[in-house]
């Protein structure tokens, strides 16, 4: 059937109006049959008038109607411009928290921008500070606010719980509250492996690994609309006290700056297409895992000088895929942790996976749905 037009529809009316006006020109009635013709055509005259009138009140209500909805929705999305502390946990009294993260002398470093804080009530609290802000606009801080409180909303075993988030009055800086986990990042928790200090077998370091492509897979696949971290690293993974990896800062990089990200430490585990053309998906999240996946197998720091042997370009993905490639892999593997010929198989099918999660096209990496089954293929978990 085909679509009326409404102005065609409203010219026609006006046609017909002025038409039933003209021909009902007024003479003195003469006698009684005239005046039965003019009372005949007065109720079309009426019907004419009430379906113009009621075409234009109908339109110019909709109209106003719409408009109505449109101001409404704009408004419901407006969200504020907080400062001060923004709190999601009903555990955590709002100026408790302002004091307690102000205070610099009350913070005890964690490793990295990571302190540890205690509140009034004796909590406490894991509190990362994050770098100056650069120019933001309403529109970019309103965005902030909106992600972080749908990263207090997440639950996941394999991402942290953001409880609050502190919005200085001065500087602008954000610091952002989470729950406290007694073992620090995997960044310190490494530092202690390489000094000695600490010792992490292959079990312990494979189950590391699982647990944050987990979390990827979540923020990848379970969220809502989906997240990319933006910022993976070691210095990003916190360890509770079983040693289980919690992700922080999903996705924060991209919305406030975090001086952190652009150390040389940080661009050893940013993917190539994000240095060549600021294009980041969520394969280039998978770029960084399988750097924190060679870190865990060979307890180096990616910026070891010792990457830059002949064919590794000096970095750890080069040098794992020459060494693969020379069928030198083993020599790769932190001598701390060889130990049963069934896990040295394990360790050995791992280096292949991060060597394919290391490839410089983002097609040729598994994502990270792909990653959870190829992982936990190696070890019962």
């Amino acid at each position: 059937m085909a679509k009326r037009n409404p102005t065609k529809t409203l010219a026609l009316l006006f046609f017909l109006l002025s038409s039933q006006t003209l021909a009902e020109t007024p003479s003195p009635p003469s006698n009684a049959a005239p005046a039965q013709t003019h009372h005949h055509h007065h109720p079309l005259r009426r019907i004419l008038l009430g379906v113009l009138f009621g075409s234009v009140t109908g339109a110019s209500l909709a109209a106003l109607f719409a408009l109505a909805v449109r101001s409404f929705l704009l408004v419901m999305n407006r969200t504020p411009i907080l400062r001060g502390p923004v709190v999601f946990s009903p555990k955590i009294n709002p100026k408790t928290l302002e004091s307690a993260v102000v205070a610099s002398d009350r913070l005890e470093p964690l490793g990295g921008k990571y302190f540890k804080a205690v509140l009034d009530t004796g909590e406490p609290v894991a509190v990362k500070r994050l770098g100056p802000p650069g120019p933001q606009t309403r529109p970019d801080k309103r965005r902030a606010h909106r992600h972080l409180e749908m990263l207090a909303r997440a639950r996941h075993r394999n991402l942290m719980s953001l409880l609050a988030y502190h919005h200085a009055r001065d500087d602008g800086r954000f610091s952002l509250v989470y729950d406290y986990v007694p073992n620090g990042s995997l960044e310190e928790a490494m530092k202690r492996v390489r000094s000695g200090r600490l010792c992490l077998n292959w079990e312990a370091r494979l189950r590391i690994a699982v647990g944050i492509v987990k979390g990827l897979q979540y923020l990848h696949f379970g969220c809502r609309p989906r997240v990319l971290h933006y910022g993976l690293k070691p210095a990003n993974v916190l360890l509770d006290e079983e040693f289980e990896p919690m992700l922080a800062d999903c996705g924060v990089a991209r919305l406030v700056s975090d001086s952190g990200g652009a150390a040389v430490g940080g661009f050893a585990y940013v993917a190539p297409e994000c240095l060549q053309s600021c294009r980041y998906t969520d394969k280039s999240d998978v770029f960084s895992f399988g750097v924190i996946l060679g870190v865990l197998l060979t307890g180096r720091d990616p910026l070891d000088p010792t990457f830059a042997t002949e064919g590794s370009g000096g970095s750890l993905a080069r040098w794992l895929r020459h060494l693969q490639q020379t069928g030198e892999a083993r020599e790769a593997l932190d001598k701390g942790m060889l130990g049963e010929e069934v896990e040295e198989e394990e360790m050995m099918m791992a280096i292949r996976i991060a060597v394919i999660c290391l490839s410089d096209l983002p097609a040729d990496r598994p994502s990270s749905d792909e990653l959870v089954a190829m992982l936990t293929q190696l070890h019962s978990f």
